[in-house]
């Protein structure tokens, strides 16, 4: 009965799991499932969440700590003391043994403990916005590469699938000459070398087609894995290719002075400059005193029994206030030797930013080239798809009025192929560009 009932349970869950699922989703909607629910997106924001408690533990140093303790002792035997004899009329040069104390003794006290100052503290204070903000871009790195991955995958997927409509369209097309070749041949009006010839073209596009339908489950799976979505379970795309291969792909703003404030890497250069200078302030402060102060209250009982209970057992208070004072004197020149270490550390991070910035500025450049390039190899690419189509239709027809050899046929149904494949690279090559693009100048930020 039990094993029935978390069996019950688990298929509940398991239902209720997938109905939060959804069946389909566009690219906006994959984005925003991925950016949720992907792992590393997750971590991120759980890194994120560990620098707030890290805010709160470097605050809580400087704020006042109680603690409370208490022991019990049990003496099996009292410890012995010596004292000289003459004290109690005893001969000189003799001792007494004597023992003092109650065999068990209670003790139960509140300490109070509060930092008045250090010089690292105010420090680590002025550091945890630089350490909120390194935790941060983290996630914005993380949300800008996961976004980046699932657009290209979700392309990836499109236009493996407008390359198996390509190779299912010319299968049908050669399966179709193949039929009126071979009739031709039987009747005696075509060479056996050209049926052979179209029979070893078929059977290089069945085995690419193959190939195509293999790759594009193996793309789907990996768009689920970055979206955070169970690879087992179906997911359907509801955008189709020519839906996203808008004017929208083929424009971007670009500024002849880019603005690289918003790239993260240079955000996370600054951030790390700033950090190194931190350190260097810490190194310093530790020639600084450090003042702290301390509340202390017990009470103690004794007792021949473990009577610690009771109403009547007698307890001894006392209390000490106290101020402790450290003042860093020598360190045979470690302290000297450690901040022109950080100080060294901070003019490496200042070059390091310097140098950043520039092949950032230099890497924008670069990207909007590439990306101009794209685009317009995707419209030199369009018109040669539908300037080679047009060239096997004719050659096509040609050659089954006896017009053209076969040779000059197969090289317009290759030139063809080699149109097709150029087009889906072409797109595939615009969508790369313009993401390497929008990652680095990260328009979201502004």
């Amino acid at each position: 009965m039990i094993k029935q009932i978390i069996l019950i349970l688990c298929l509940g869950f398991g239902t209720l799991h997938a109905q939060n699922l959804p069946e389909s989703v566009s690219l906006e909607e994959a984005v925003a499932y991925g950016l949720e629910n992907n792992r590393r997106v997750i971590n991120a924001n759980l890194e994120v969440q560990k620098a707030y408690k890290e805010k709160w533990k470097t605050i809580a140093i400087g704020l006042p700590q109680i603690t409370a303790e208490a022991d019990y002792q049990n003496f099996i035997e009292l410890p012995t003391s010596l004292i000289p004899a003459q004290f109690f009329g005893g001969e000189e040069g003799e001792f007494a043994e004597v023992q003092f104390g109650t065999p068990q003794t209670m003790r139960a006290g509140v300490t109070l403990n509060q930092l008045i100052f250090d010089g690292s503290y105010l420090v680590g204070l002025e550091s945890i916005k630089v350490y909120l903000d390194i935790s941060e871009n983290l996630l914005e790195k993380t949300v800008l590469e996961i976004r980046k991955n699932i657009i290209n995958s979700y392309f990836n997927v499109l236009l493996t699938r407008e390359n198996i409509l390509f190779l299912e369209k010319n299968r049908a097309n050669l399966k179709t000459n193949l039929e009126e070749l071979t009739q031709l041949f039987r009747n005696g009006f075509e060479e056996e070398e050209s049926v052979e010839q179209l029979r070893l073209t078929l059977s290089s596009i069945e085995t690419q087609l193959r190939y195509a339908q293999n790759v594009e489950r193996i793309t789907l799976d990996m768009l689920k894995l970055l979206m955070g979505f169970p690879t087992q379970s179906p997911l359907f795309l509801k955008d189709e290719l020519d839906g996203l291969t808008t004017a929208s792909l083929f424009e971007f703003p670009t500024e002849t002075a880019p603005k690289i404030e918003n790239n993260i890497d240079v955000k996370i250069a600054q951030n790390n400059f700033a950090s190194e200078g931190l350190l260097y302030k810490l190194e310093r402060s530790k020639n600084l005193p450090r003042l702290s102060a301390f509340l202390n209250g017990n009470y103690t009982g004794n007792s021949e029994t473990f009577s610690f209970t009771e109403a009547n057992q007698k307890w001894f208070g006392a209390s000490m206030l106290g101020v402790k004072l450290q003042v860093p004197i020598f360190s045979s020149f470690m302290r000297r030797a450690n901040s022109q270490k950080a100080k060294i550390a901070v003019a490496q991070a200042e070059t390091n930013l310097n140098e950043t910035q520039e092949r950032i500025y230099i890497e924008i450049q670069a990207a909007t080239n590439e990306y101009q390039l794209a685009v317009e190899n995707y419209f030199t690419t369009k018109e040669n798809l539908a300037l080679a189509t047009r060239i096997k239709e004719k050659n096509q027809i040609k050659y089954f009025e006896g017009l053209a050899s076969s040779f000059e046929y197969r090289e317009a149904q290759l030139q063809l192929y080699s149109a097709q494949n150029n087009y889906i690279k072409s797109i595939q090559s615009v969508v790369q560009k313009k993401l390497n693009l929008e990652t680095l100048l990260n328009p979201s930020q502004k």
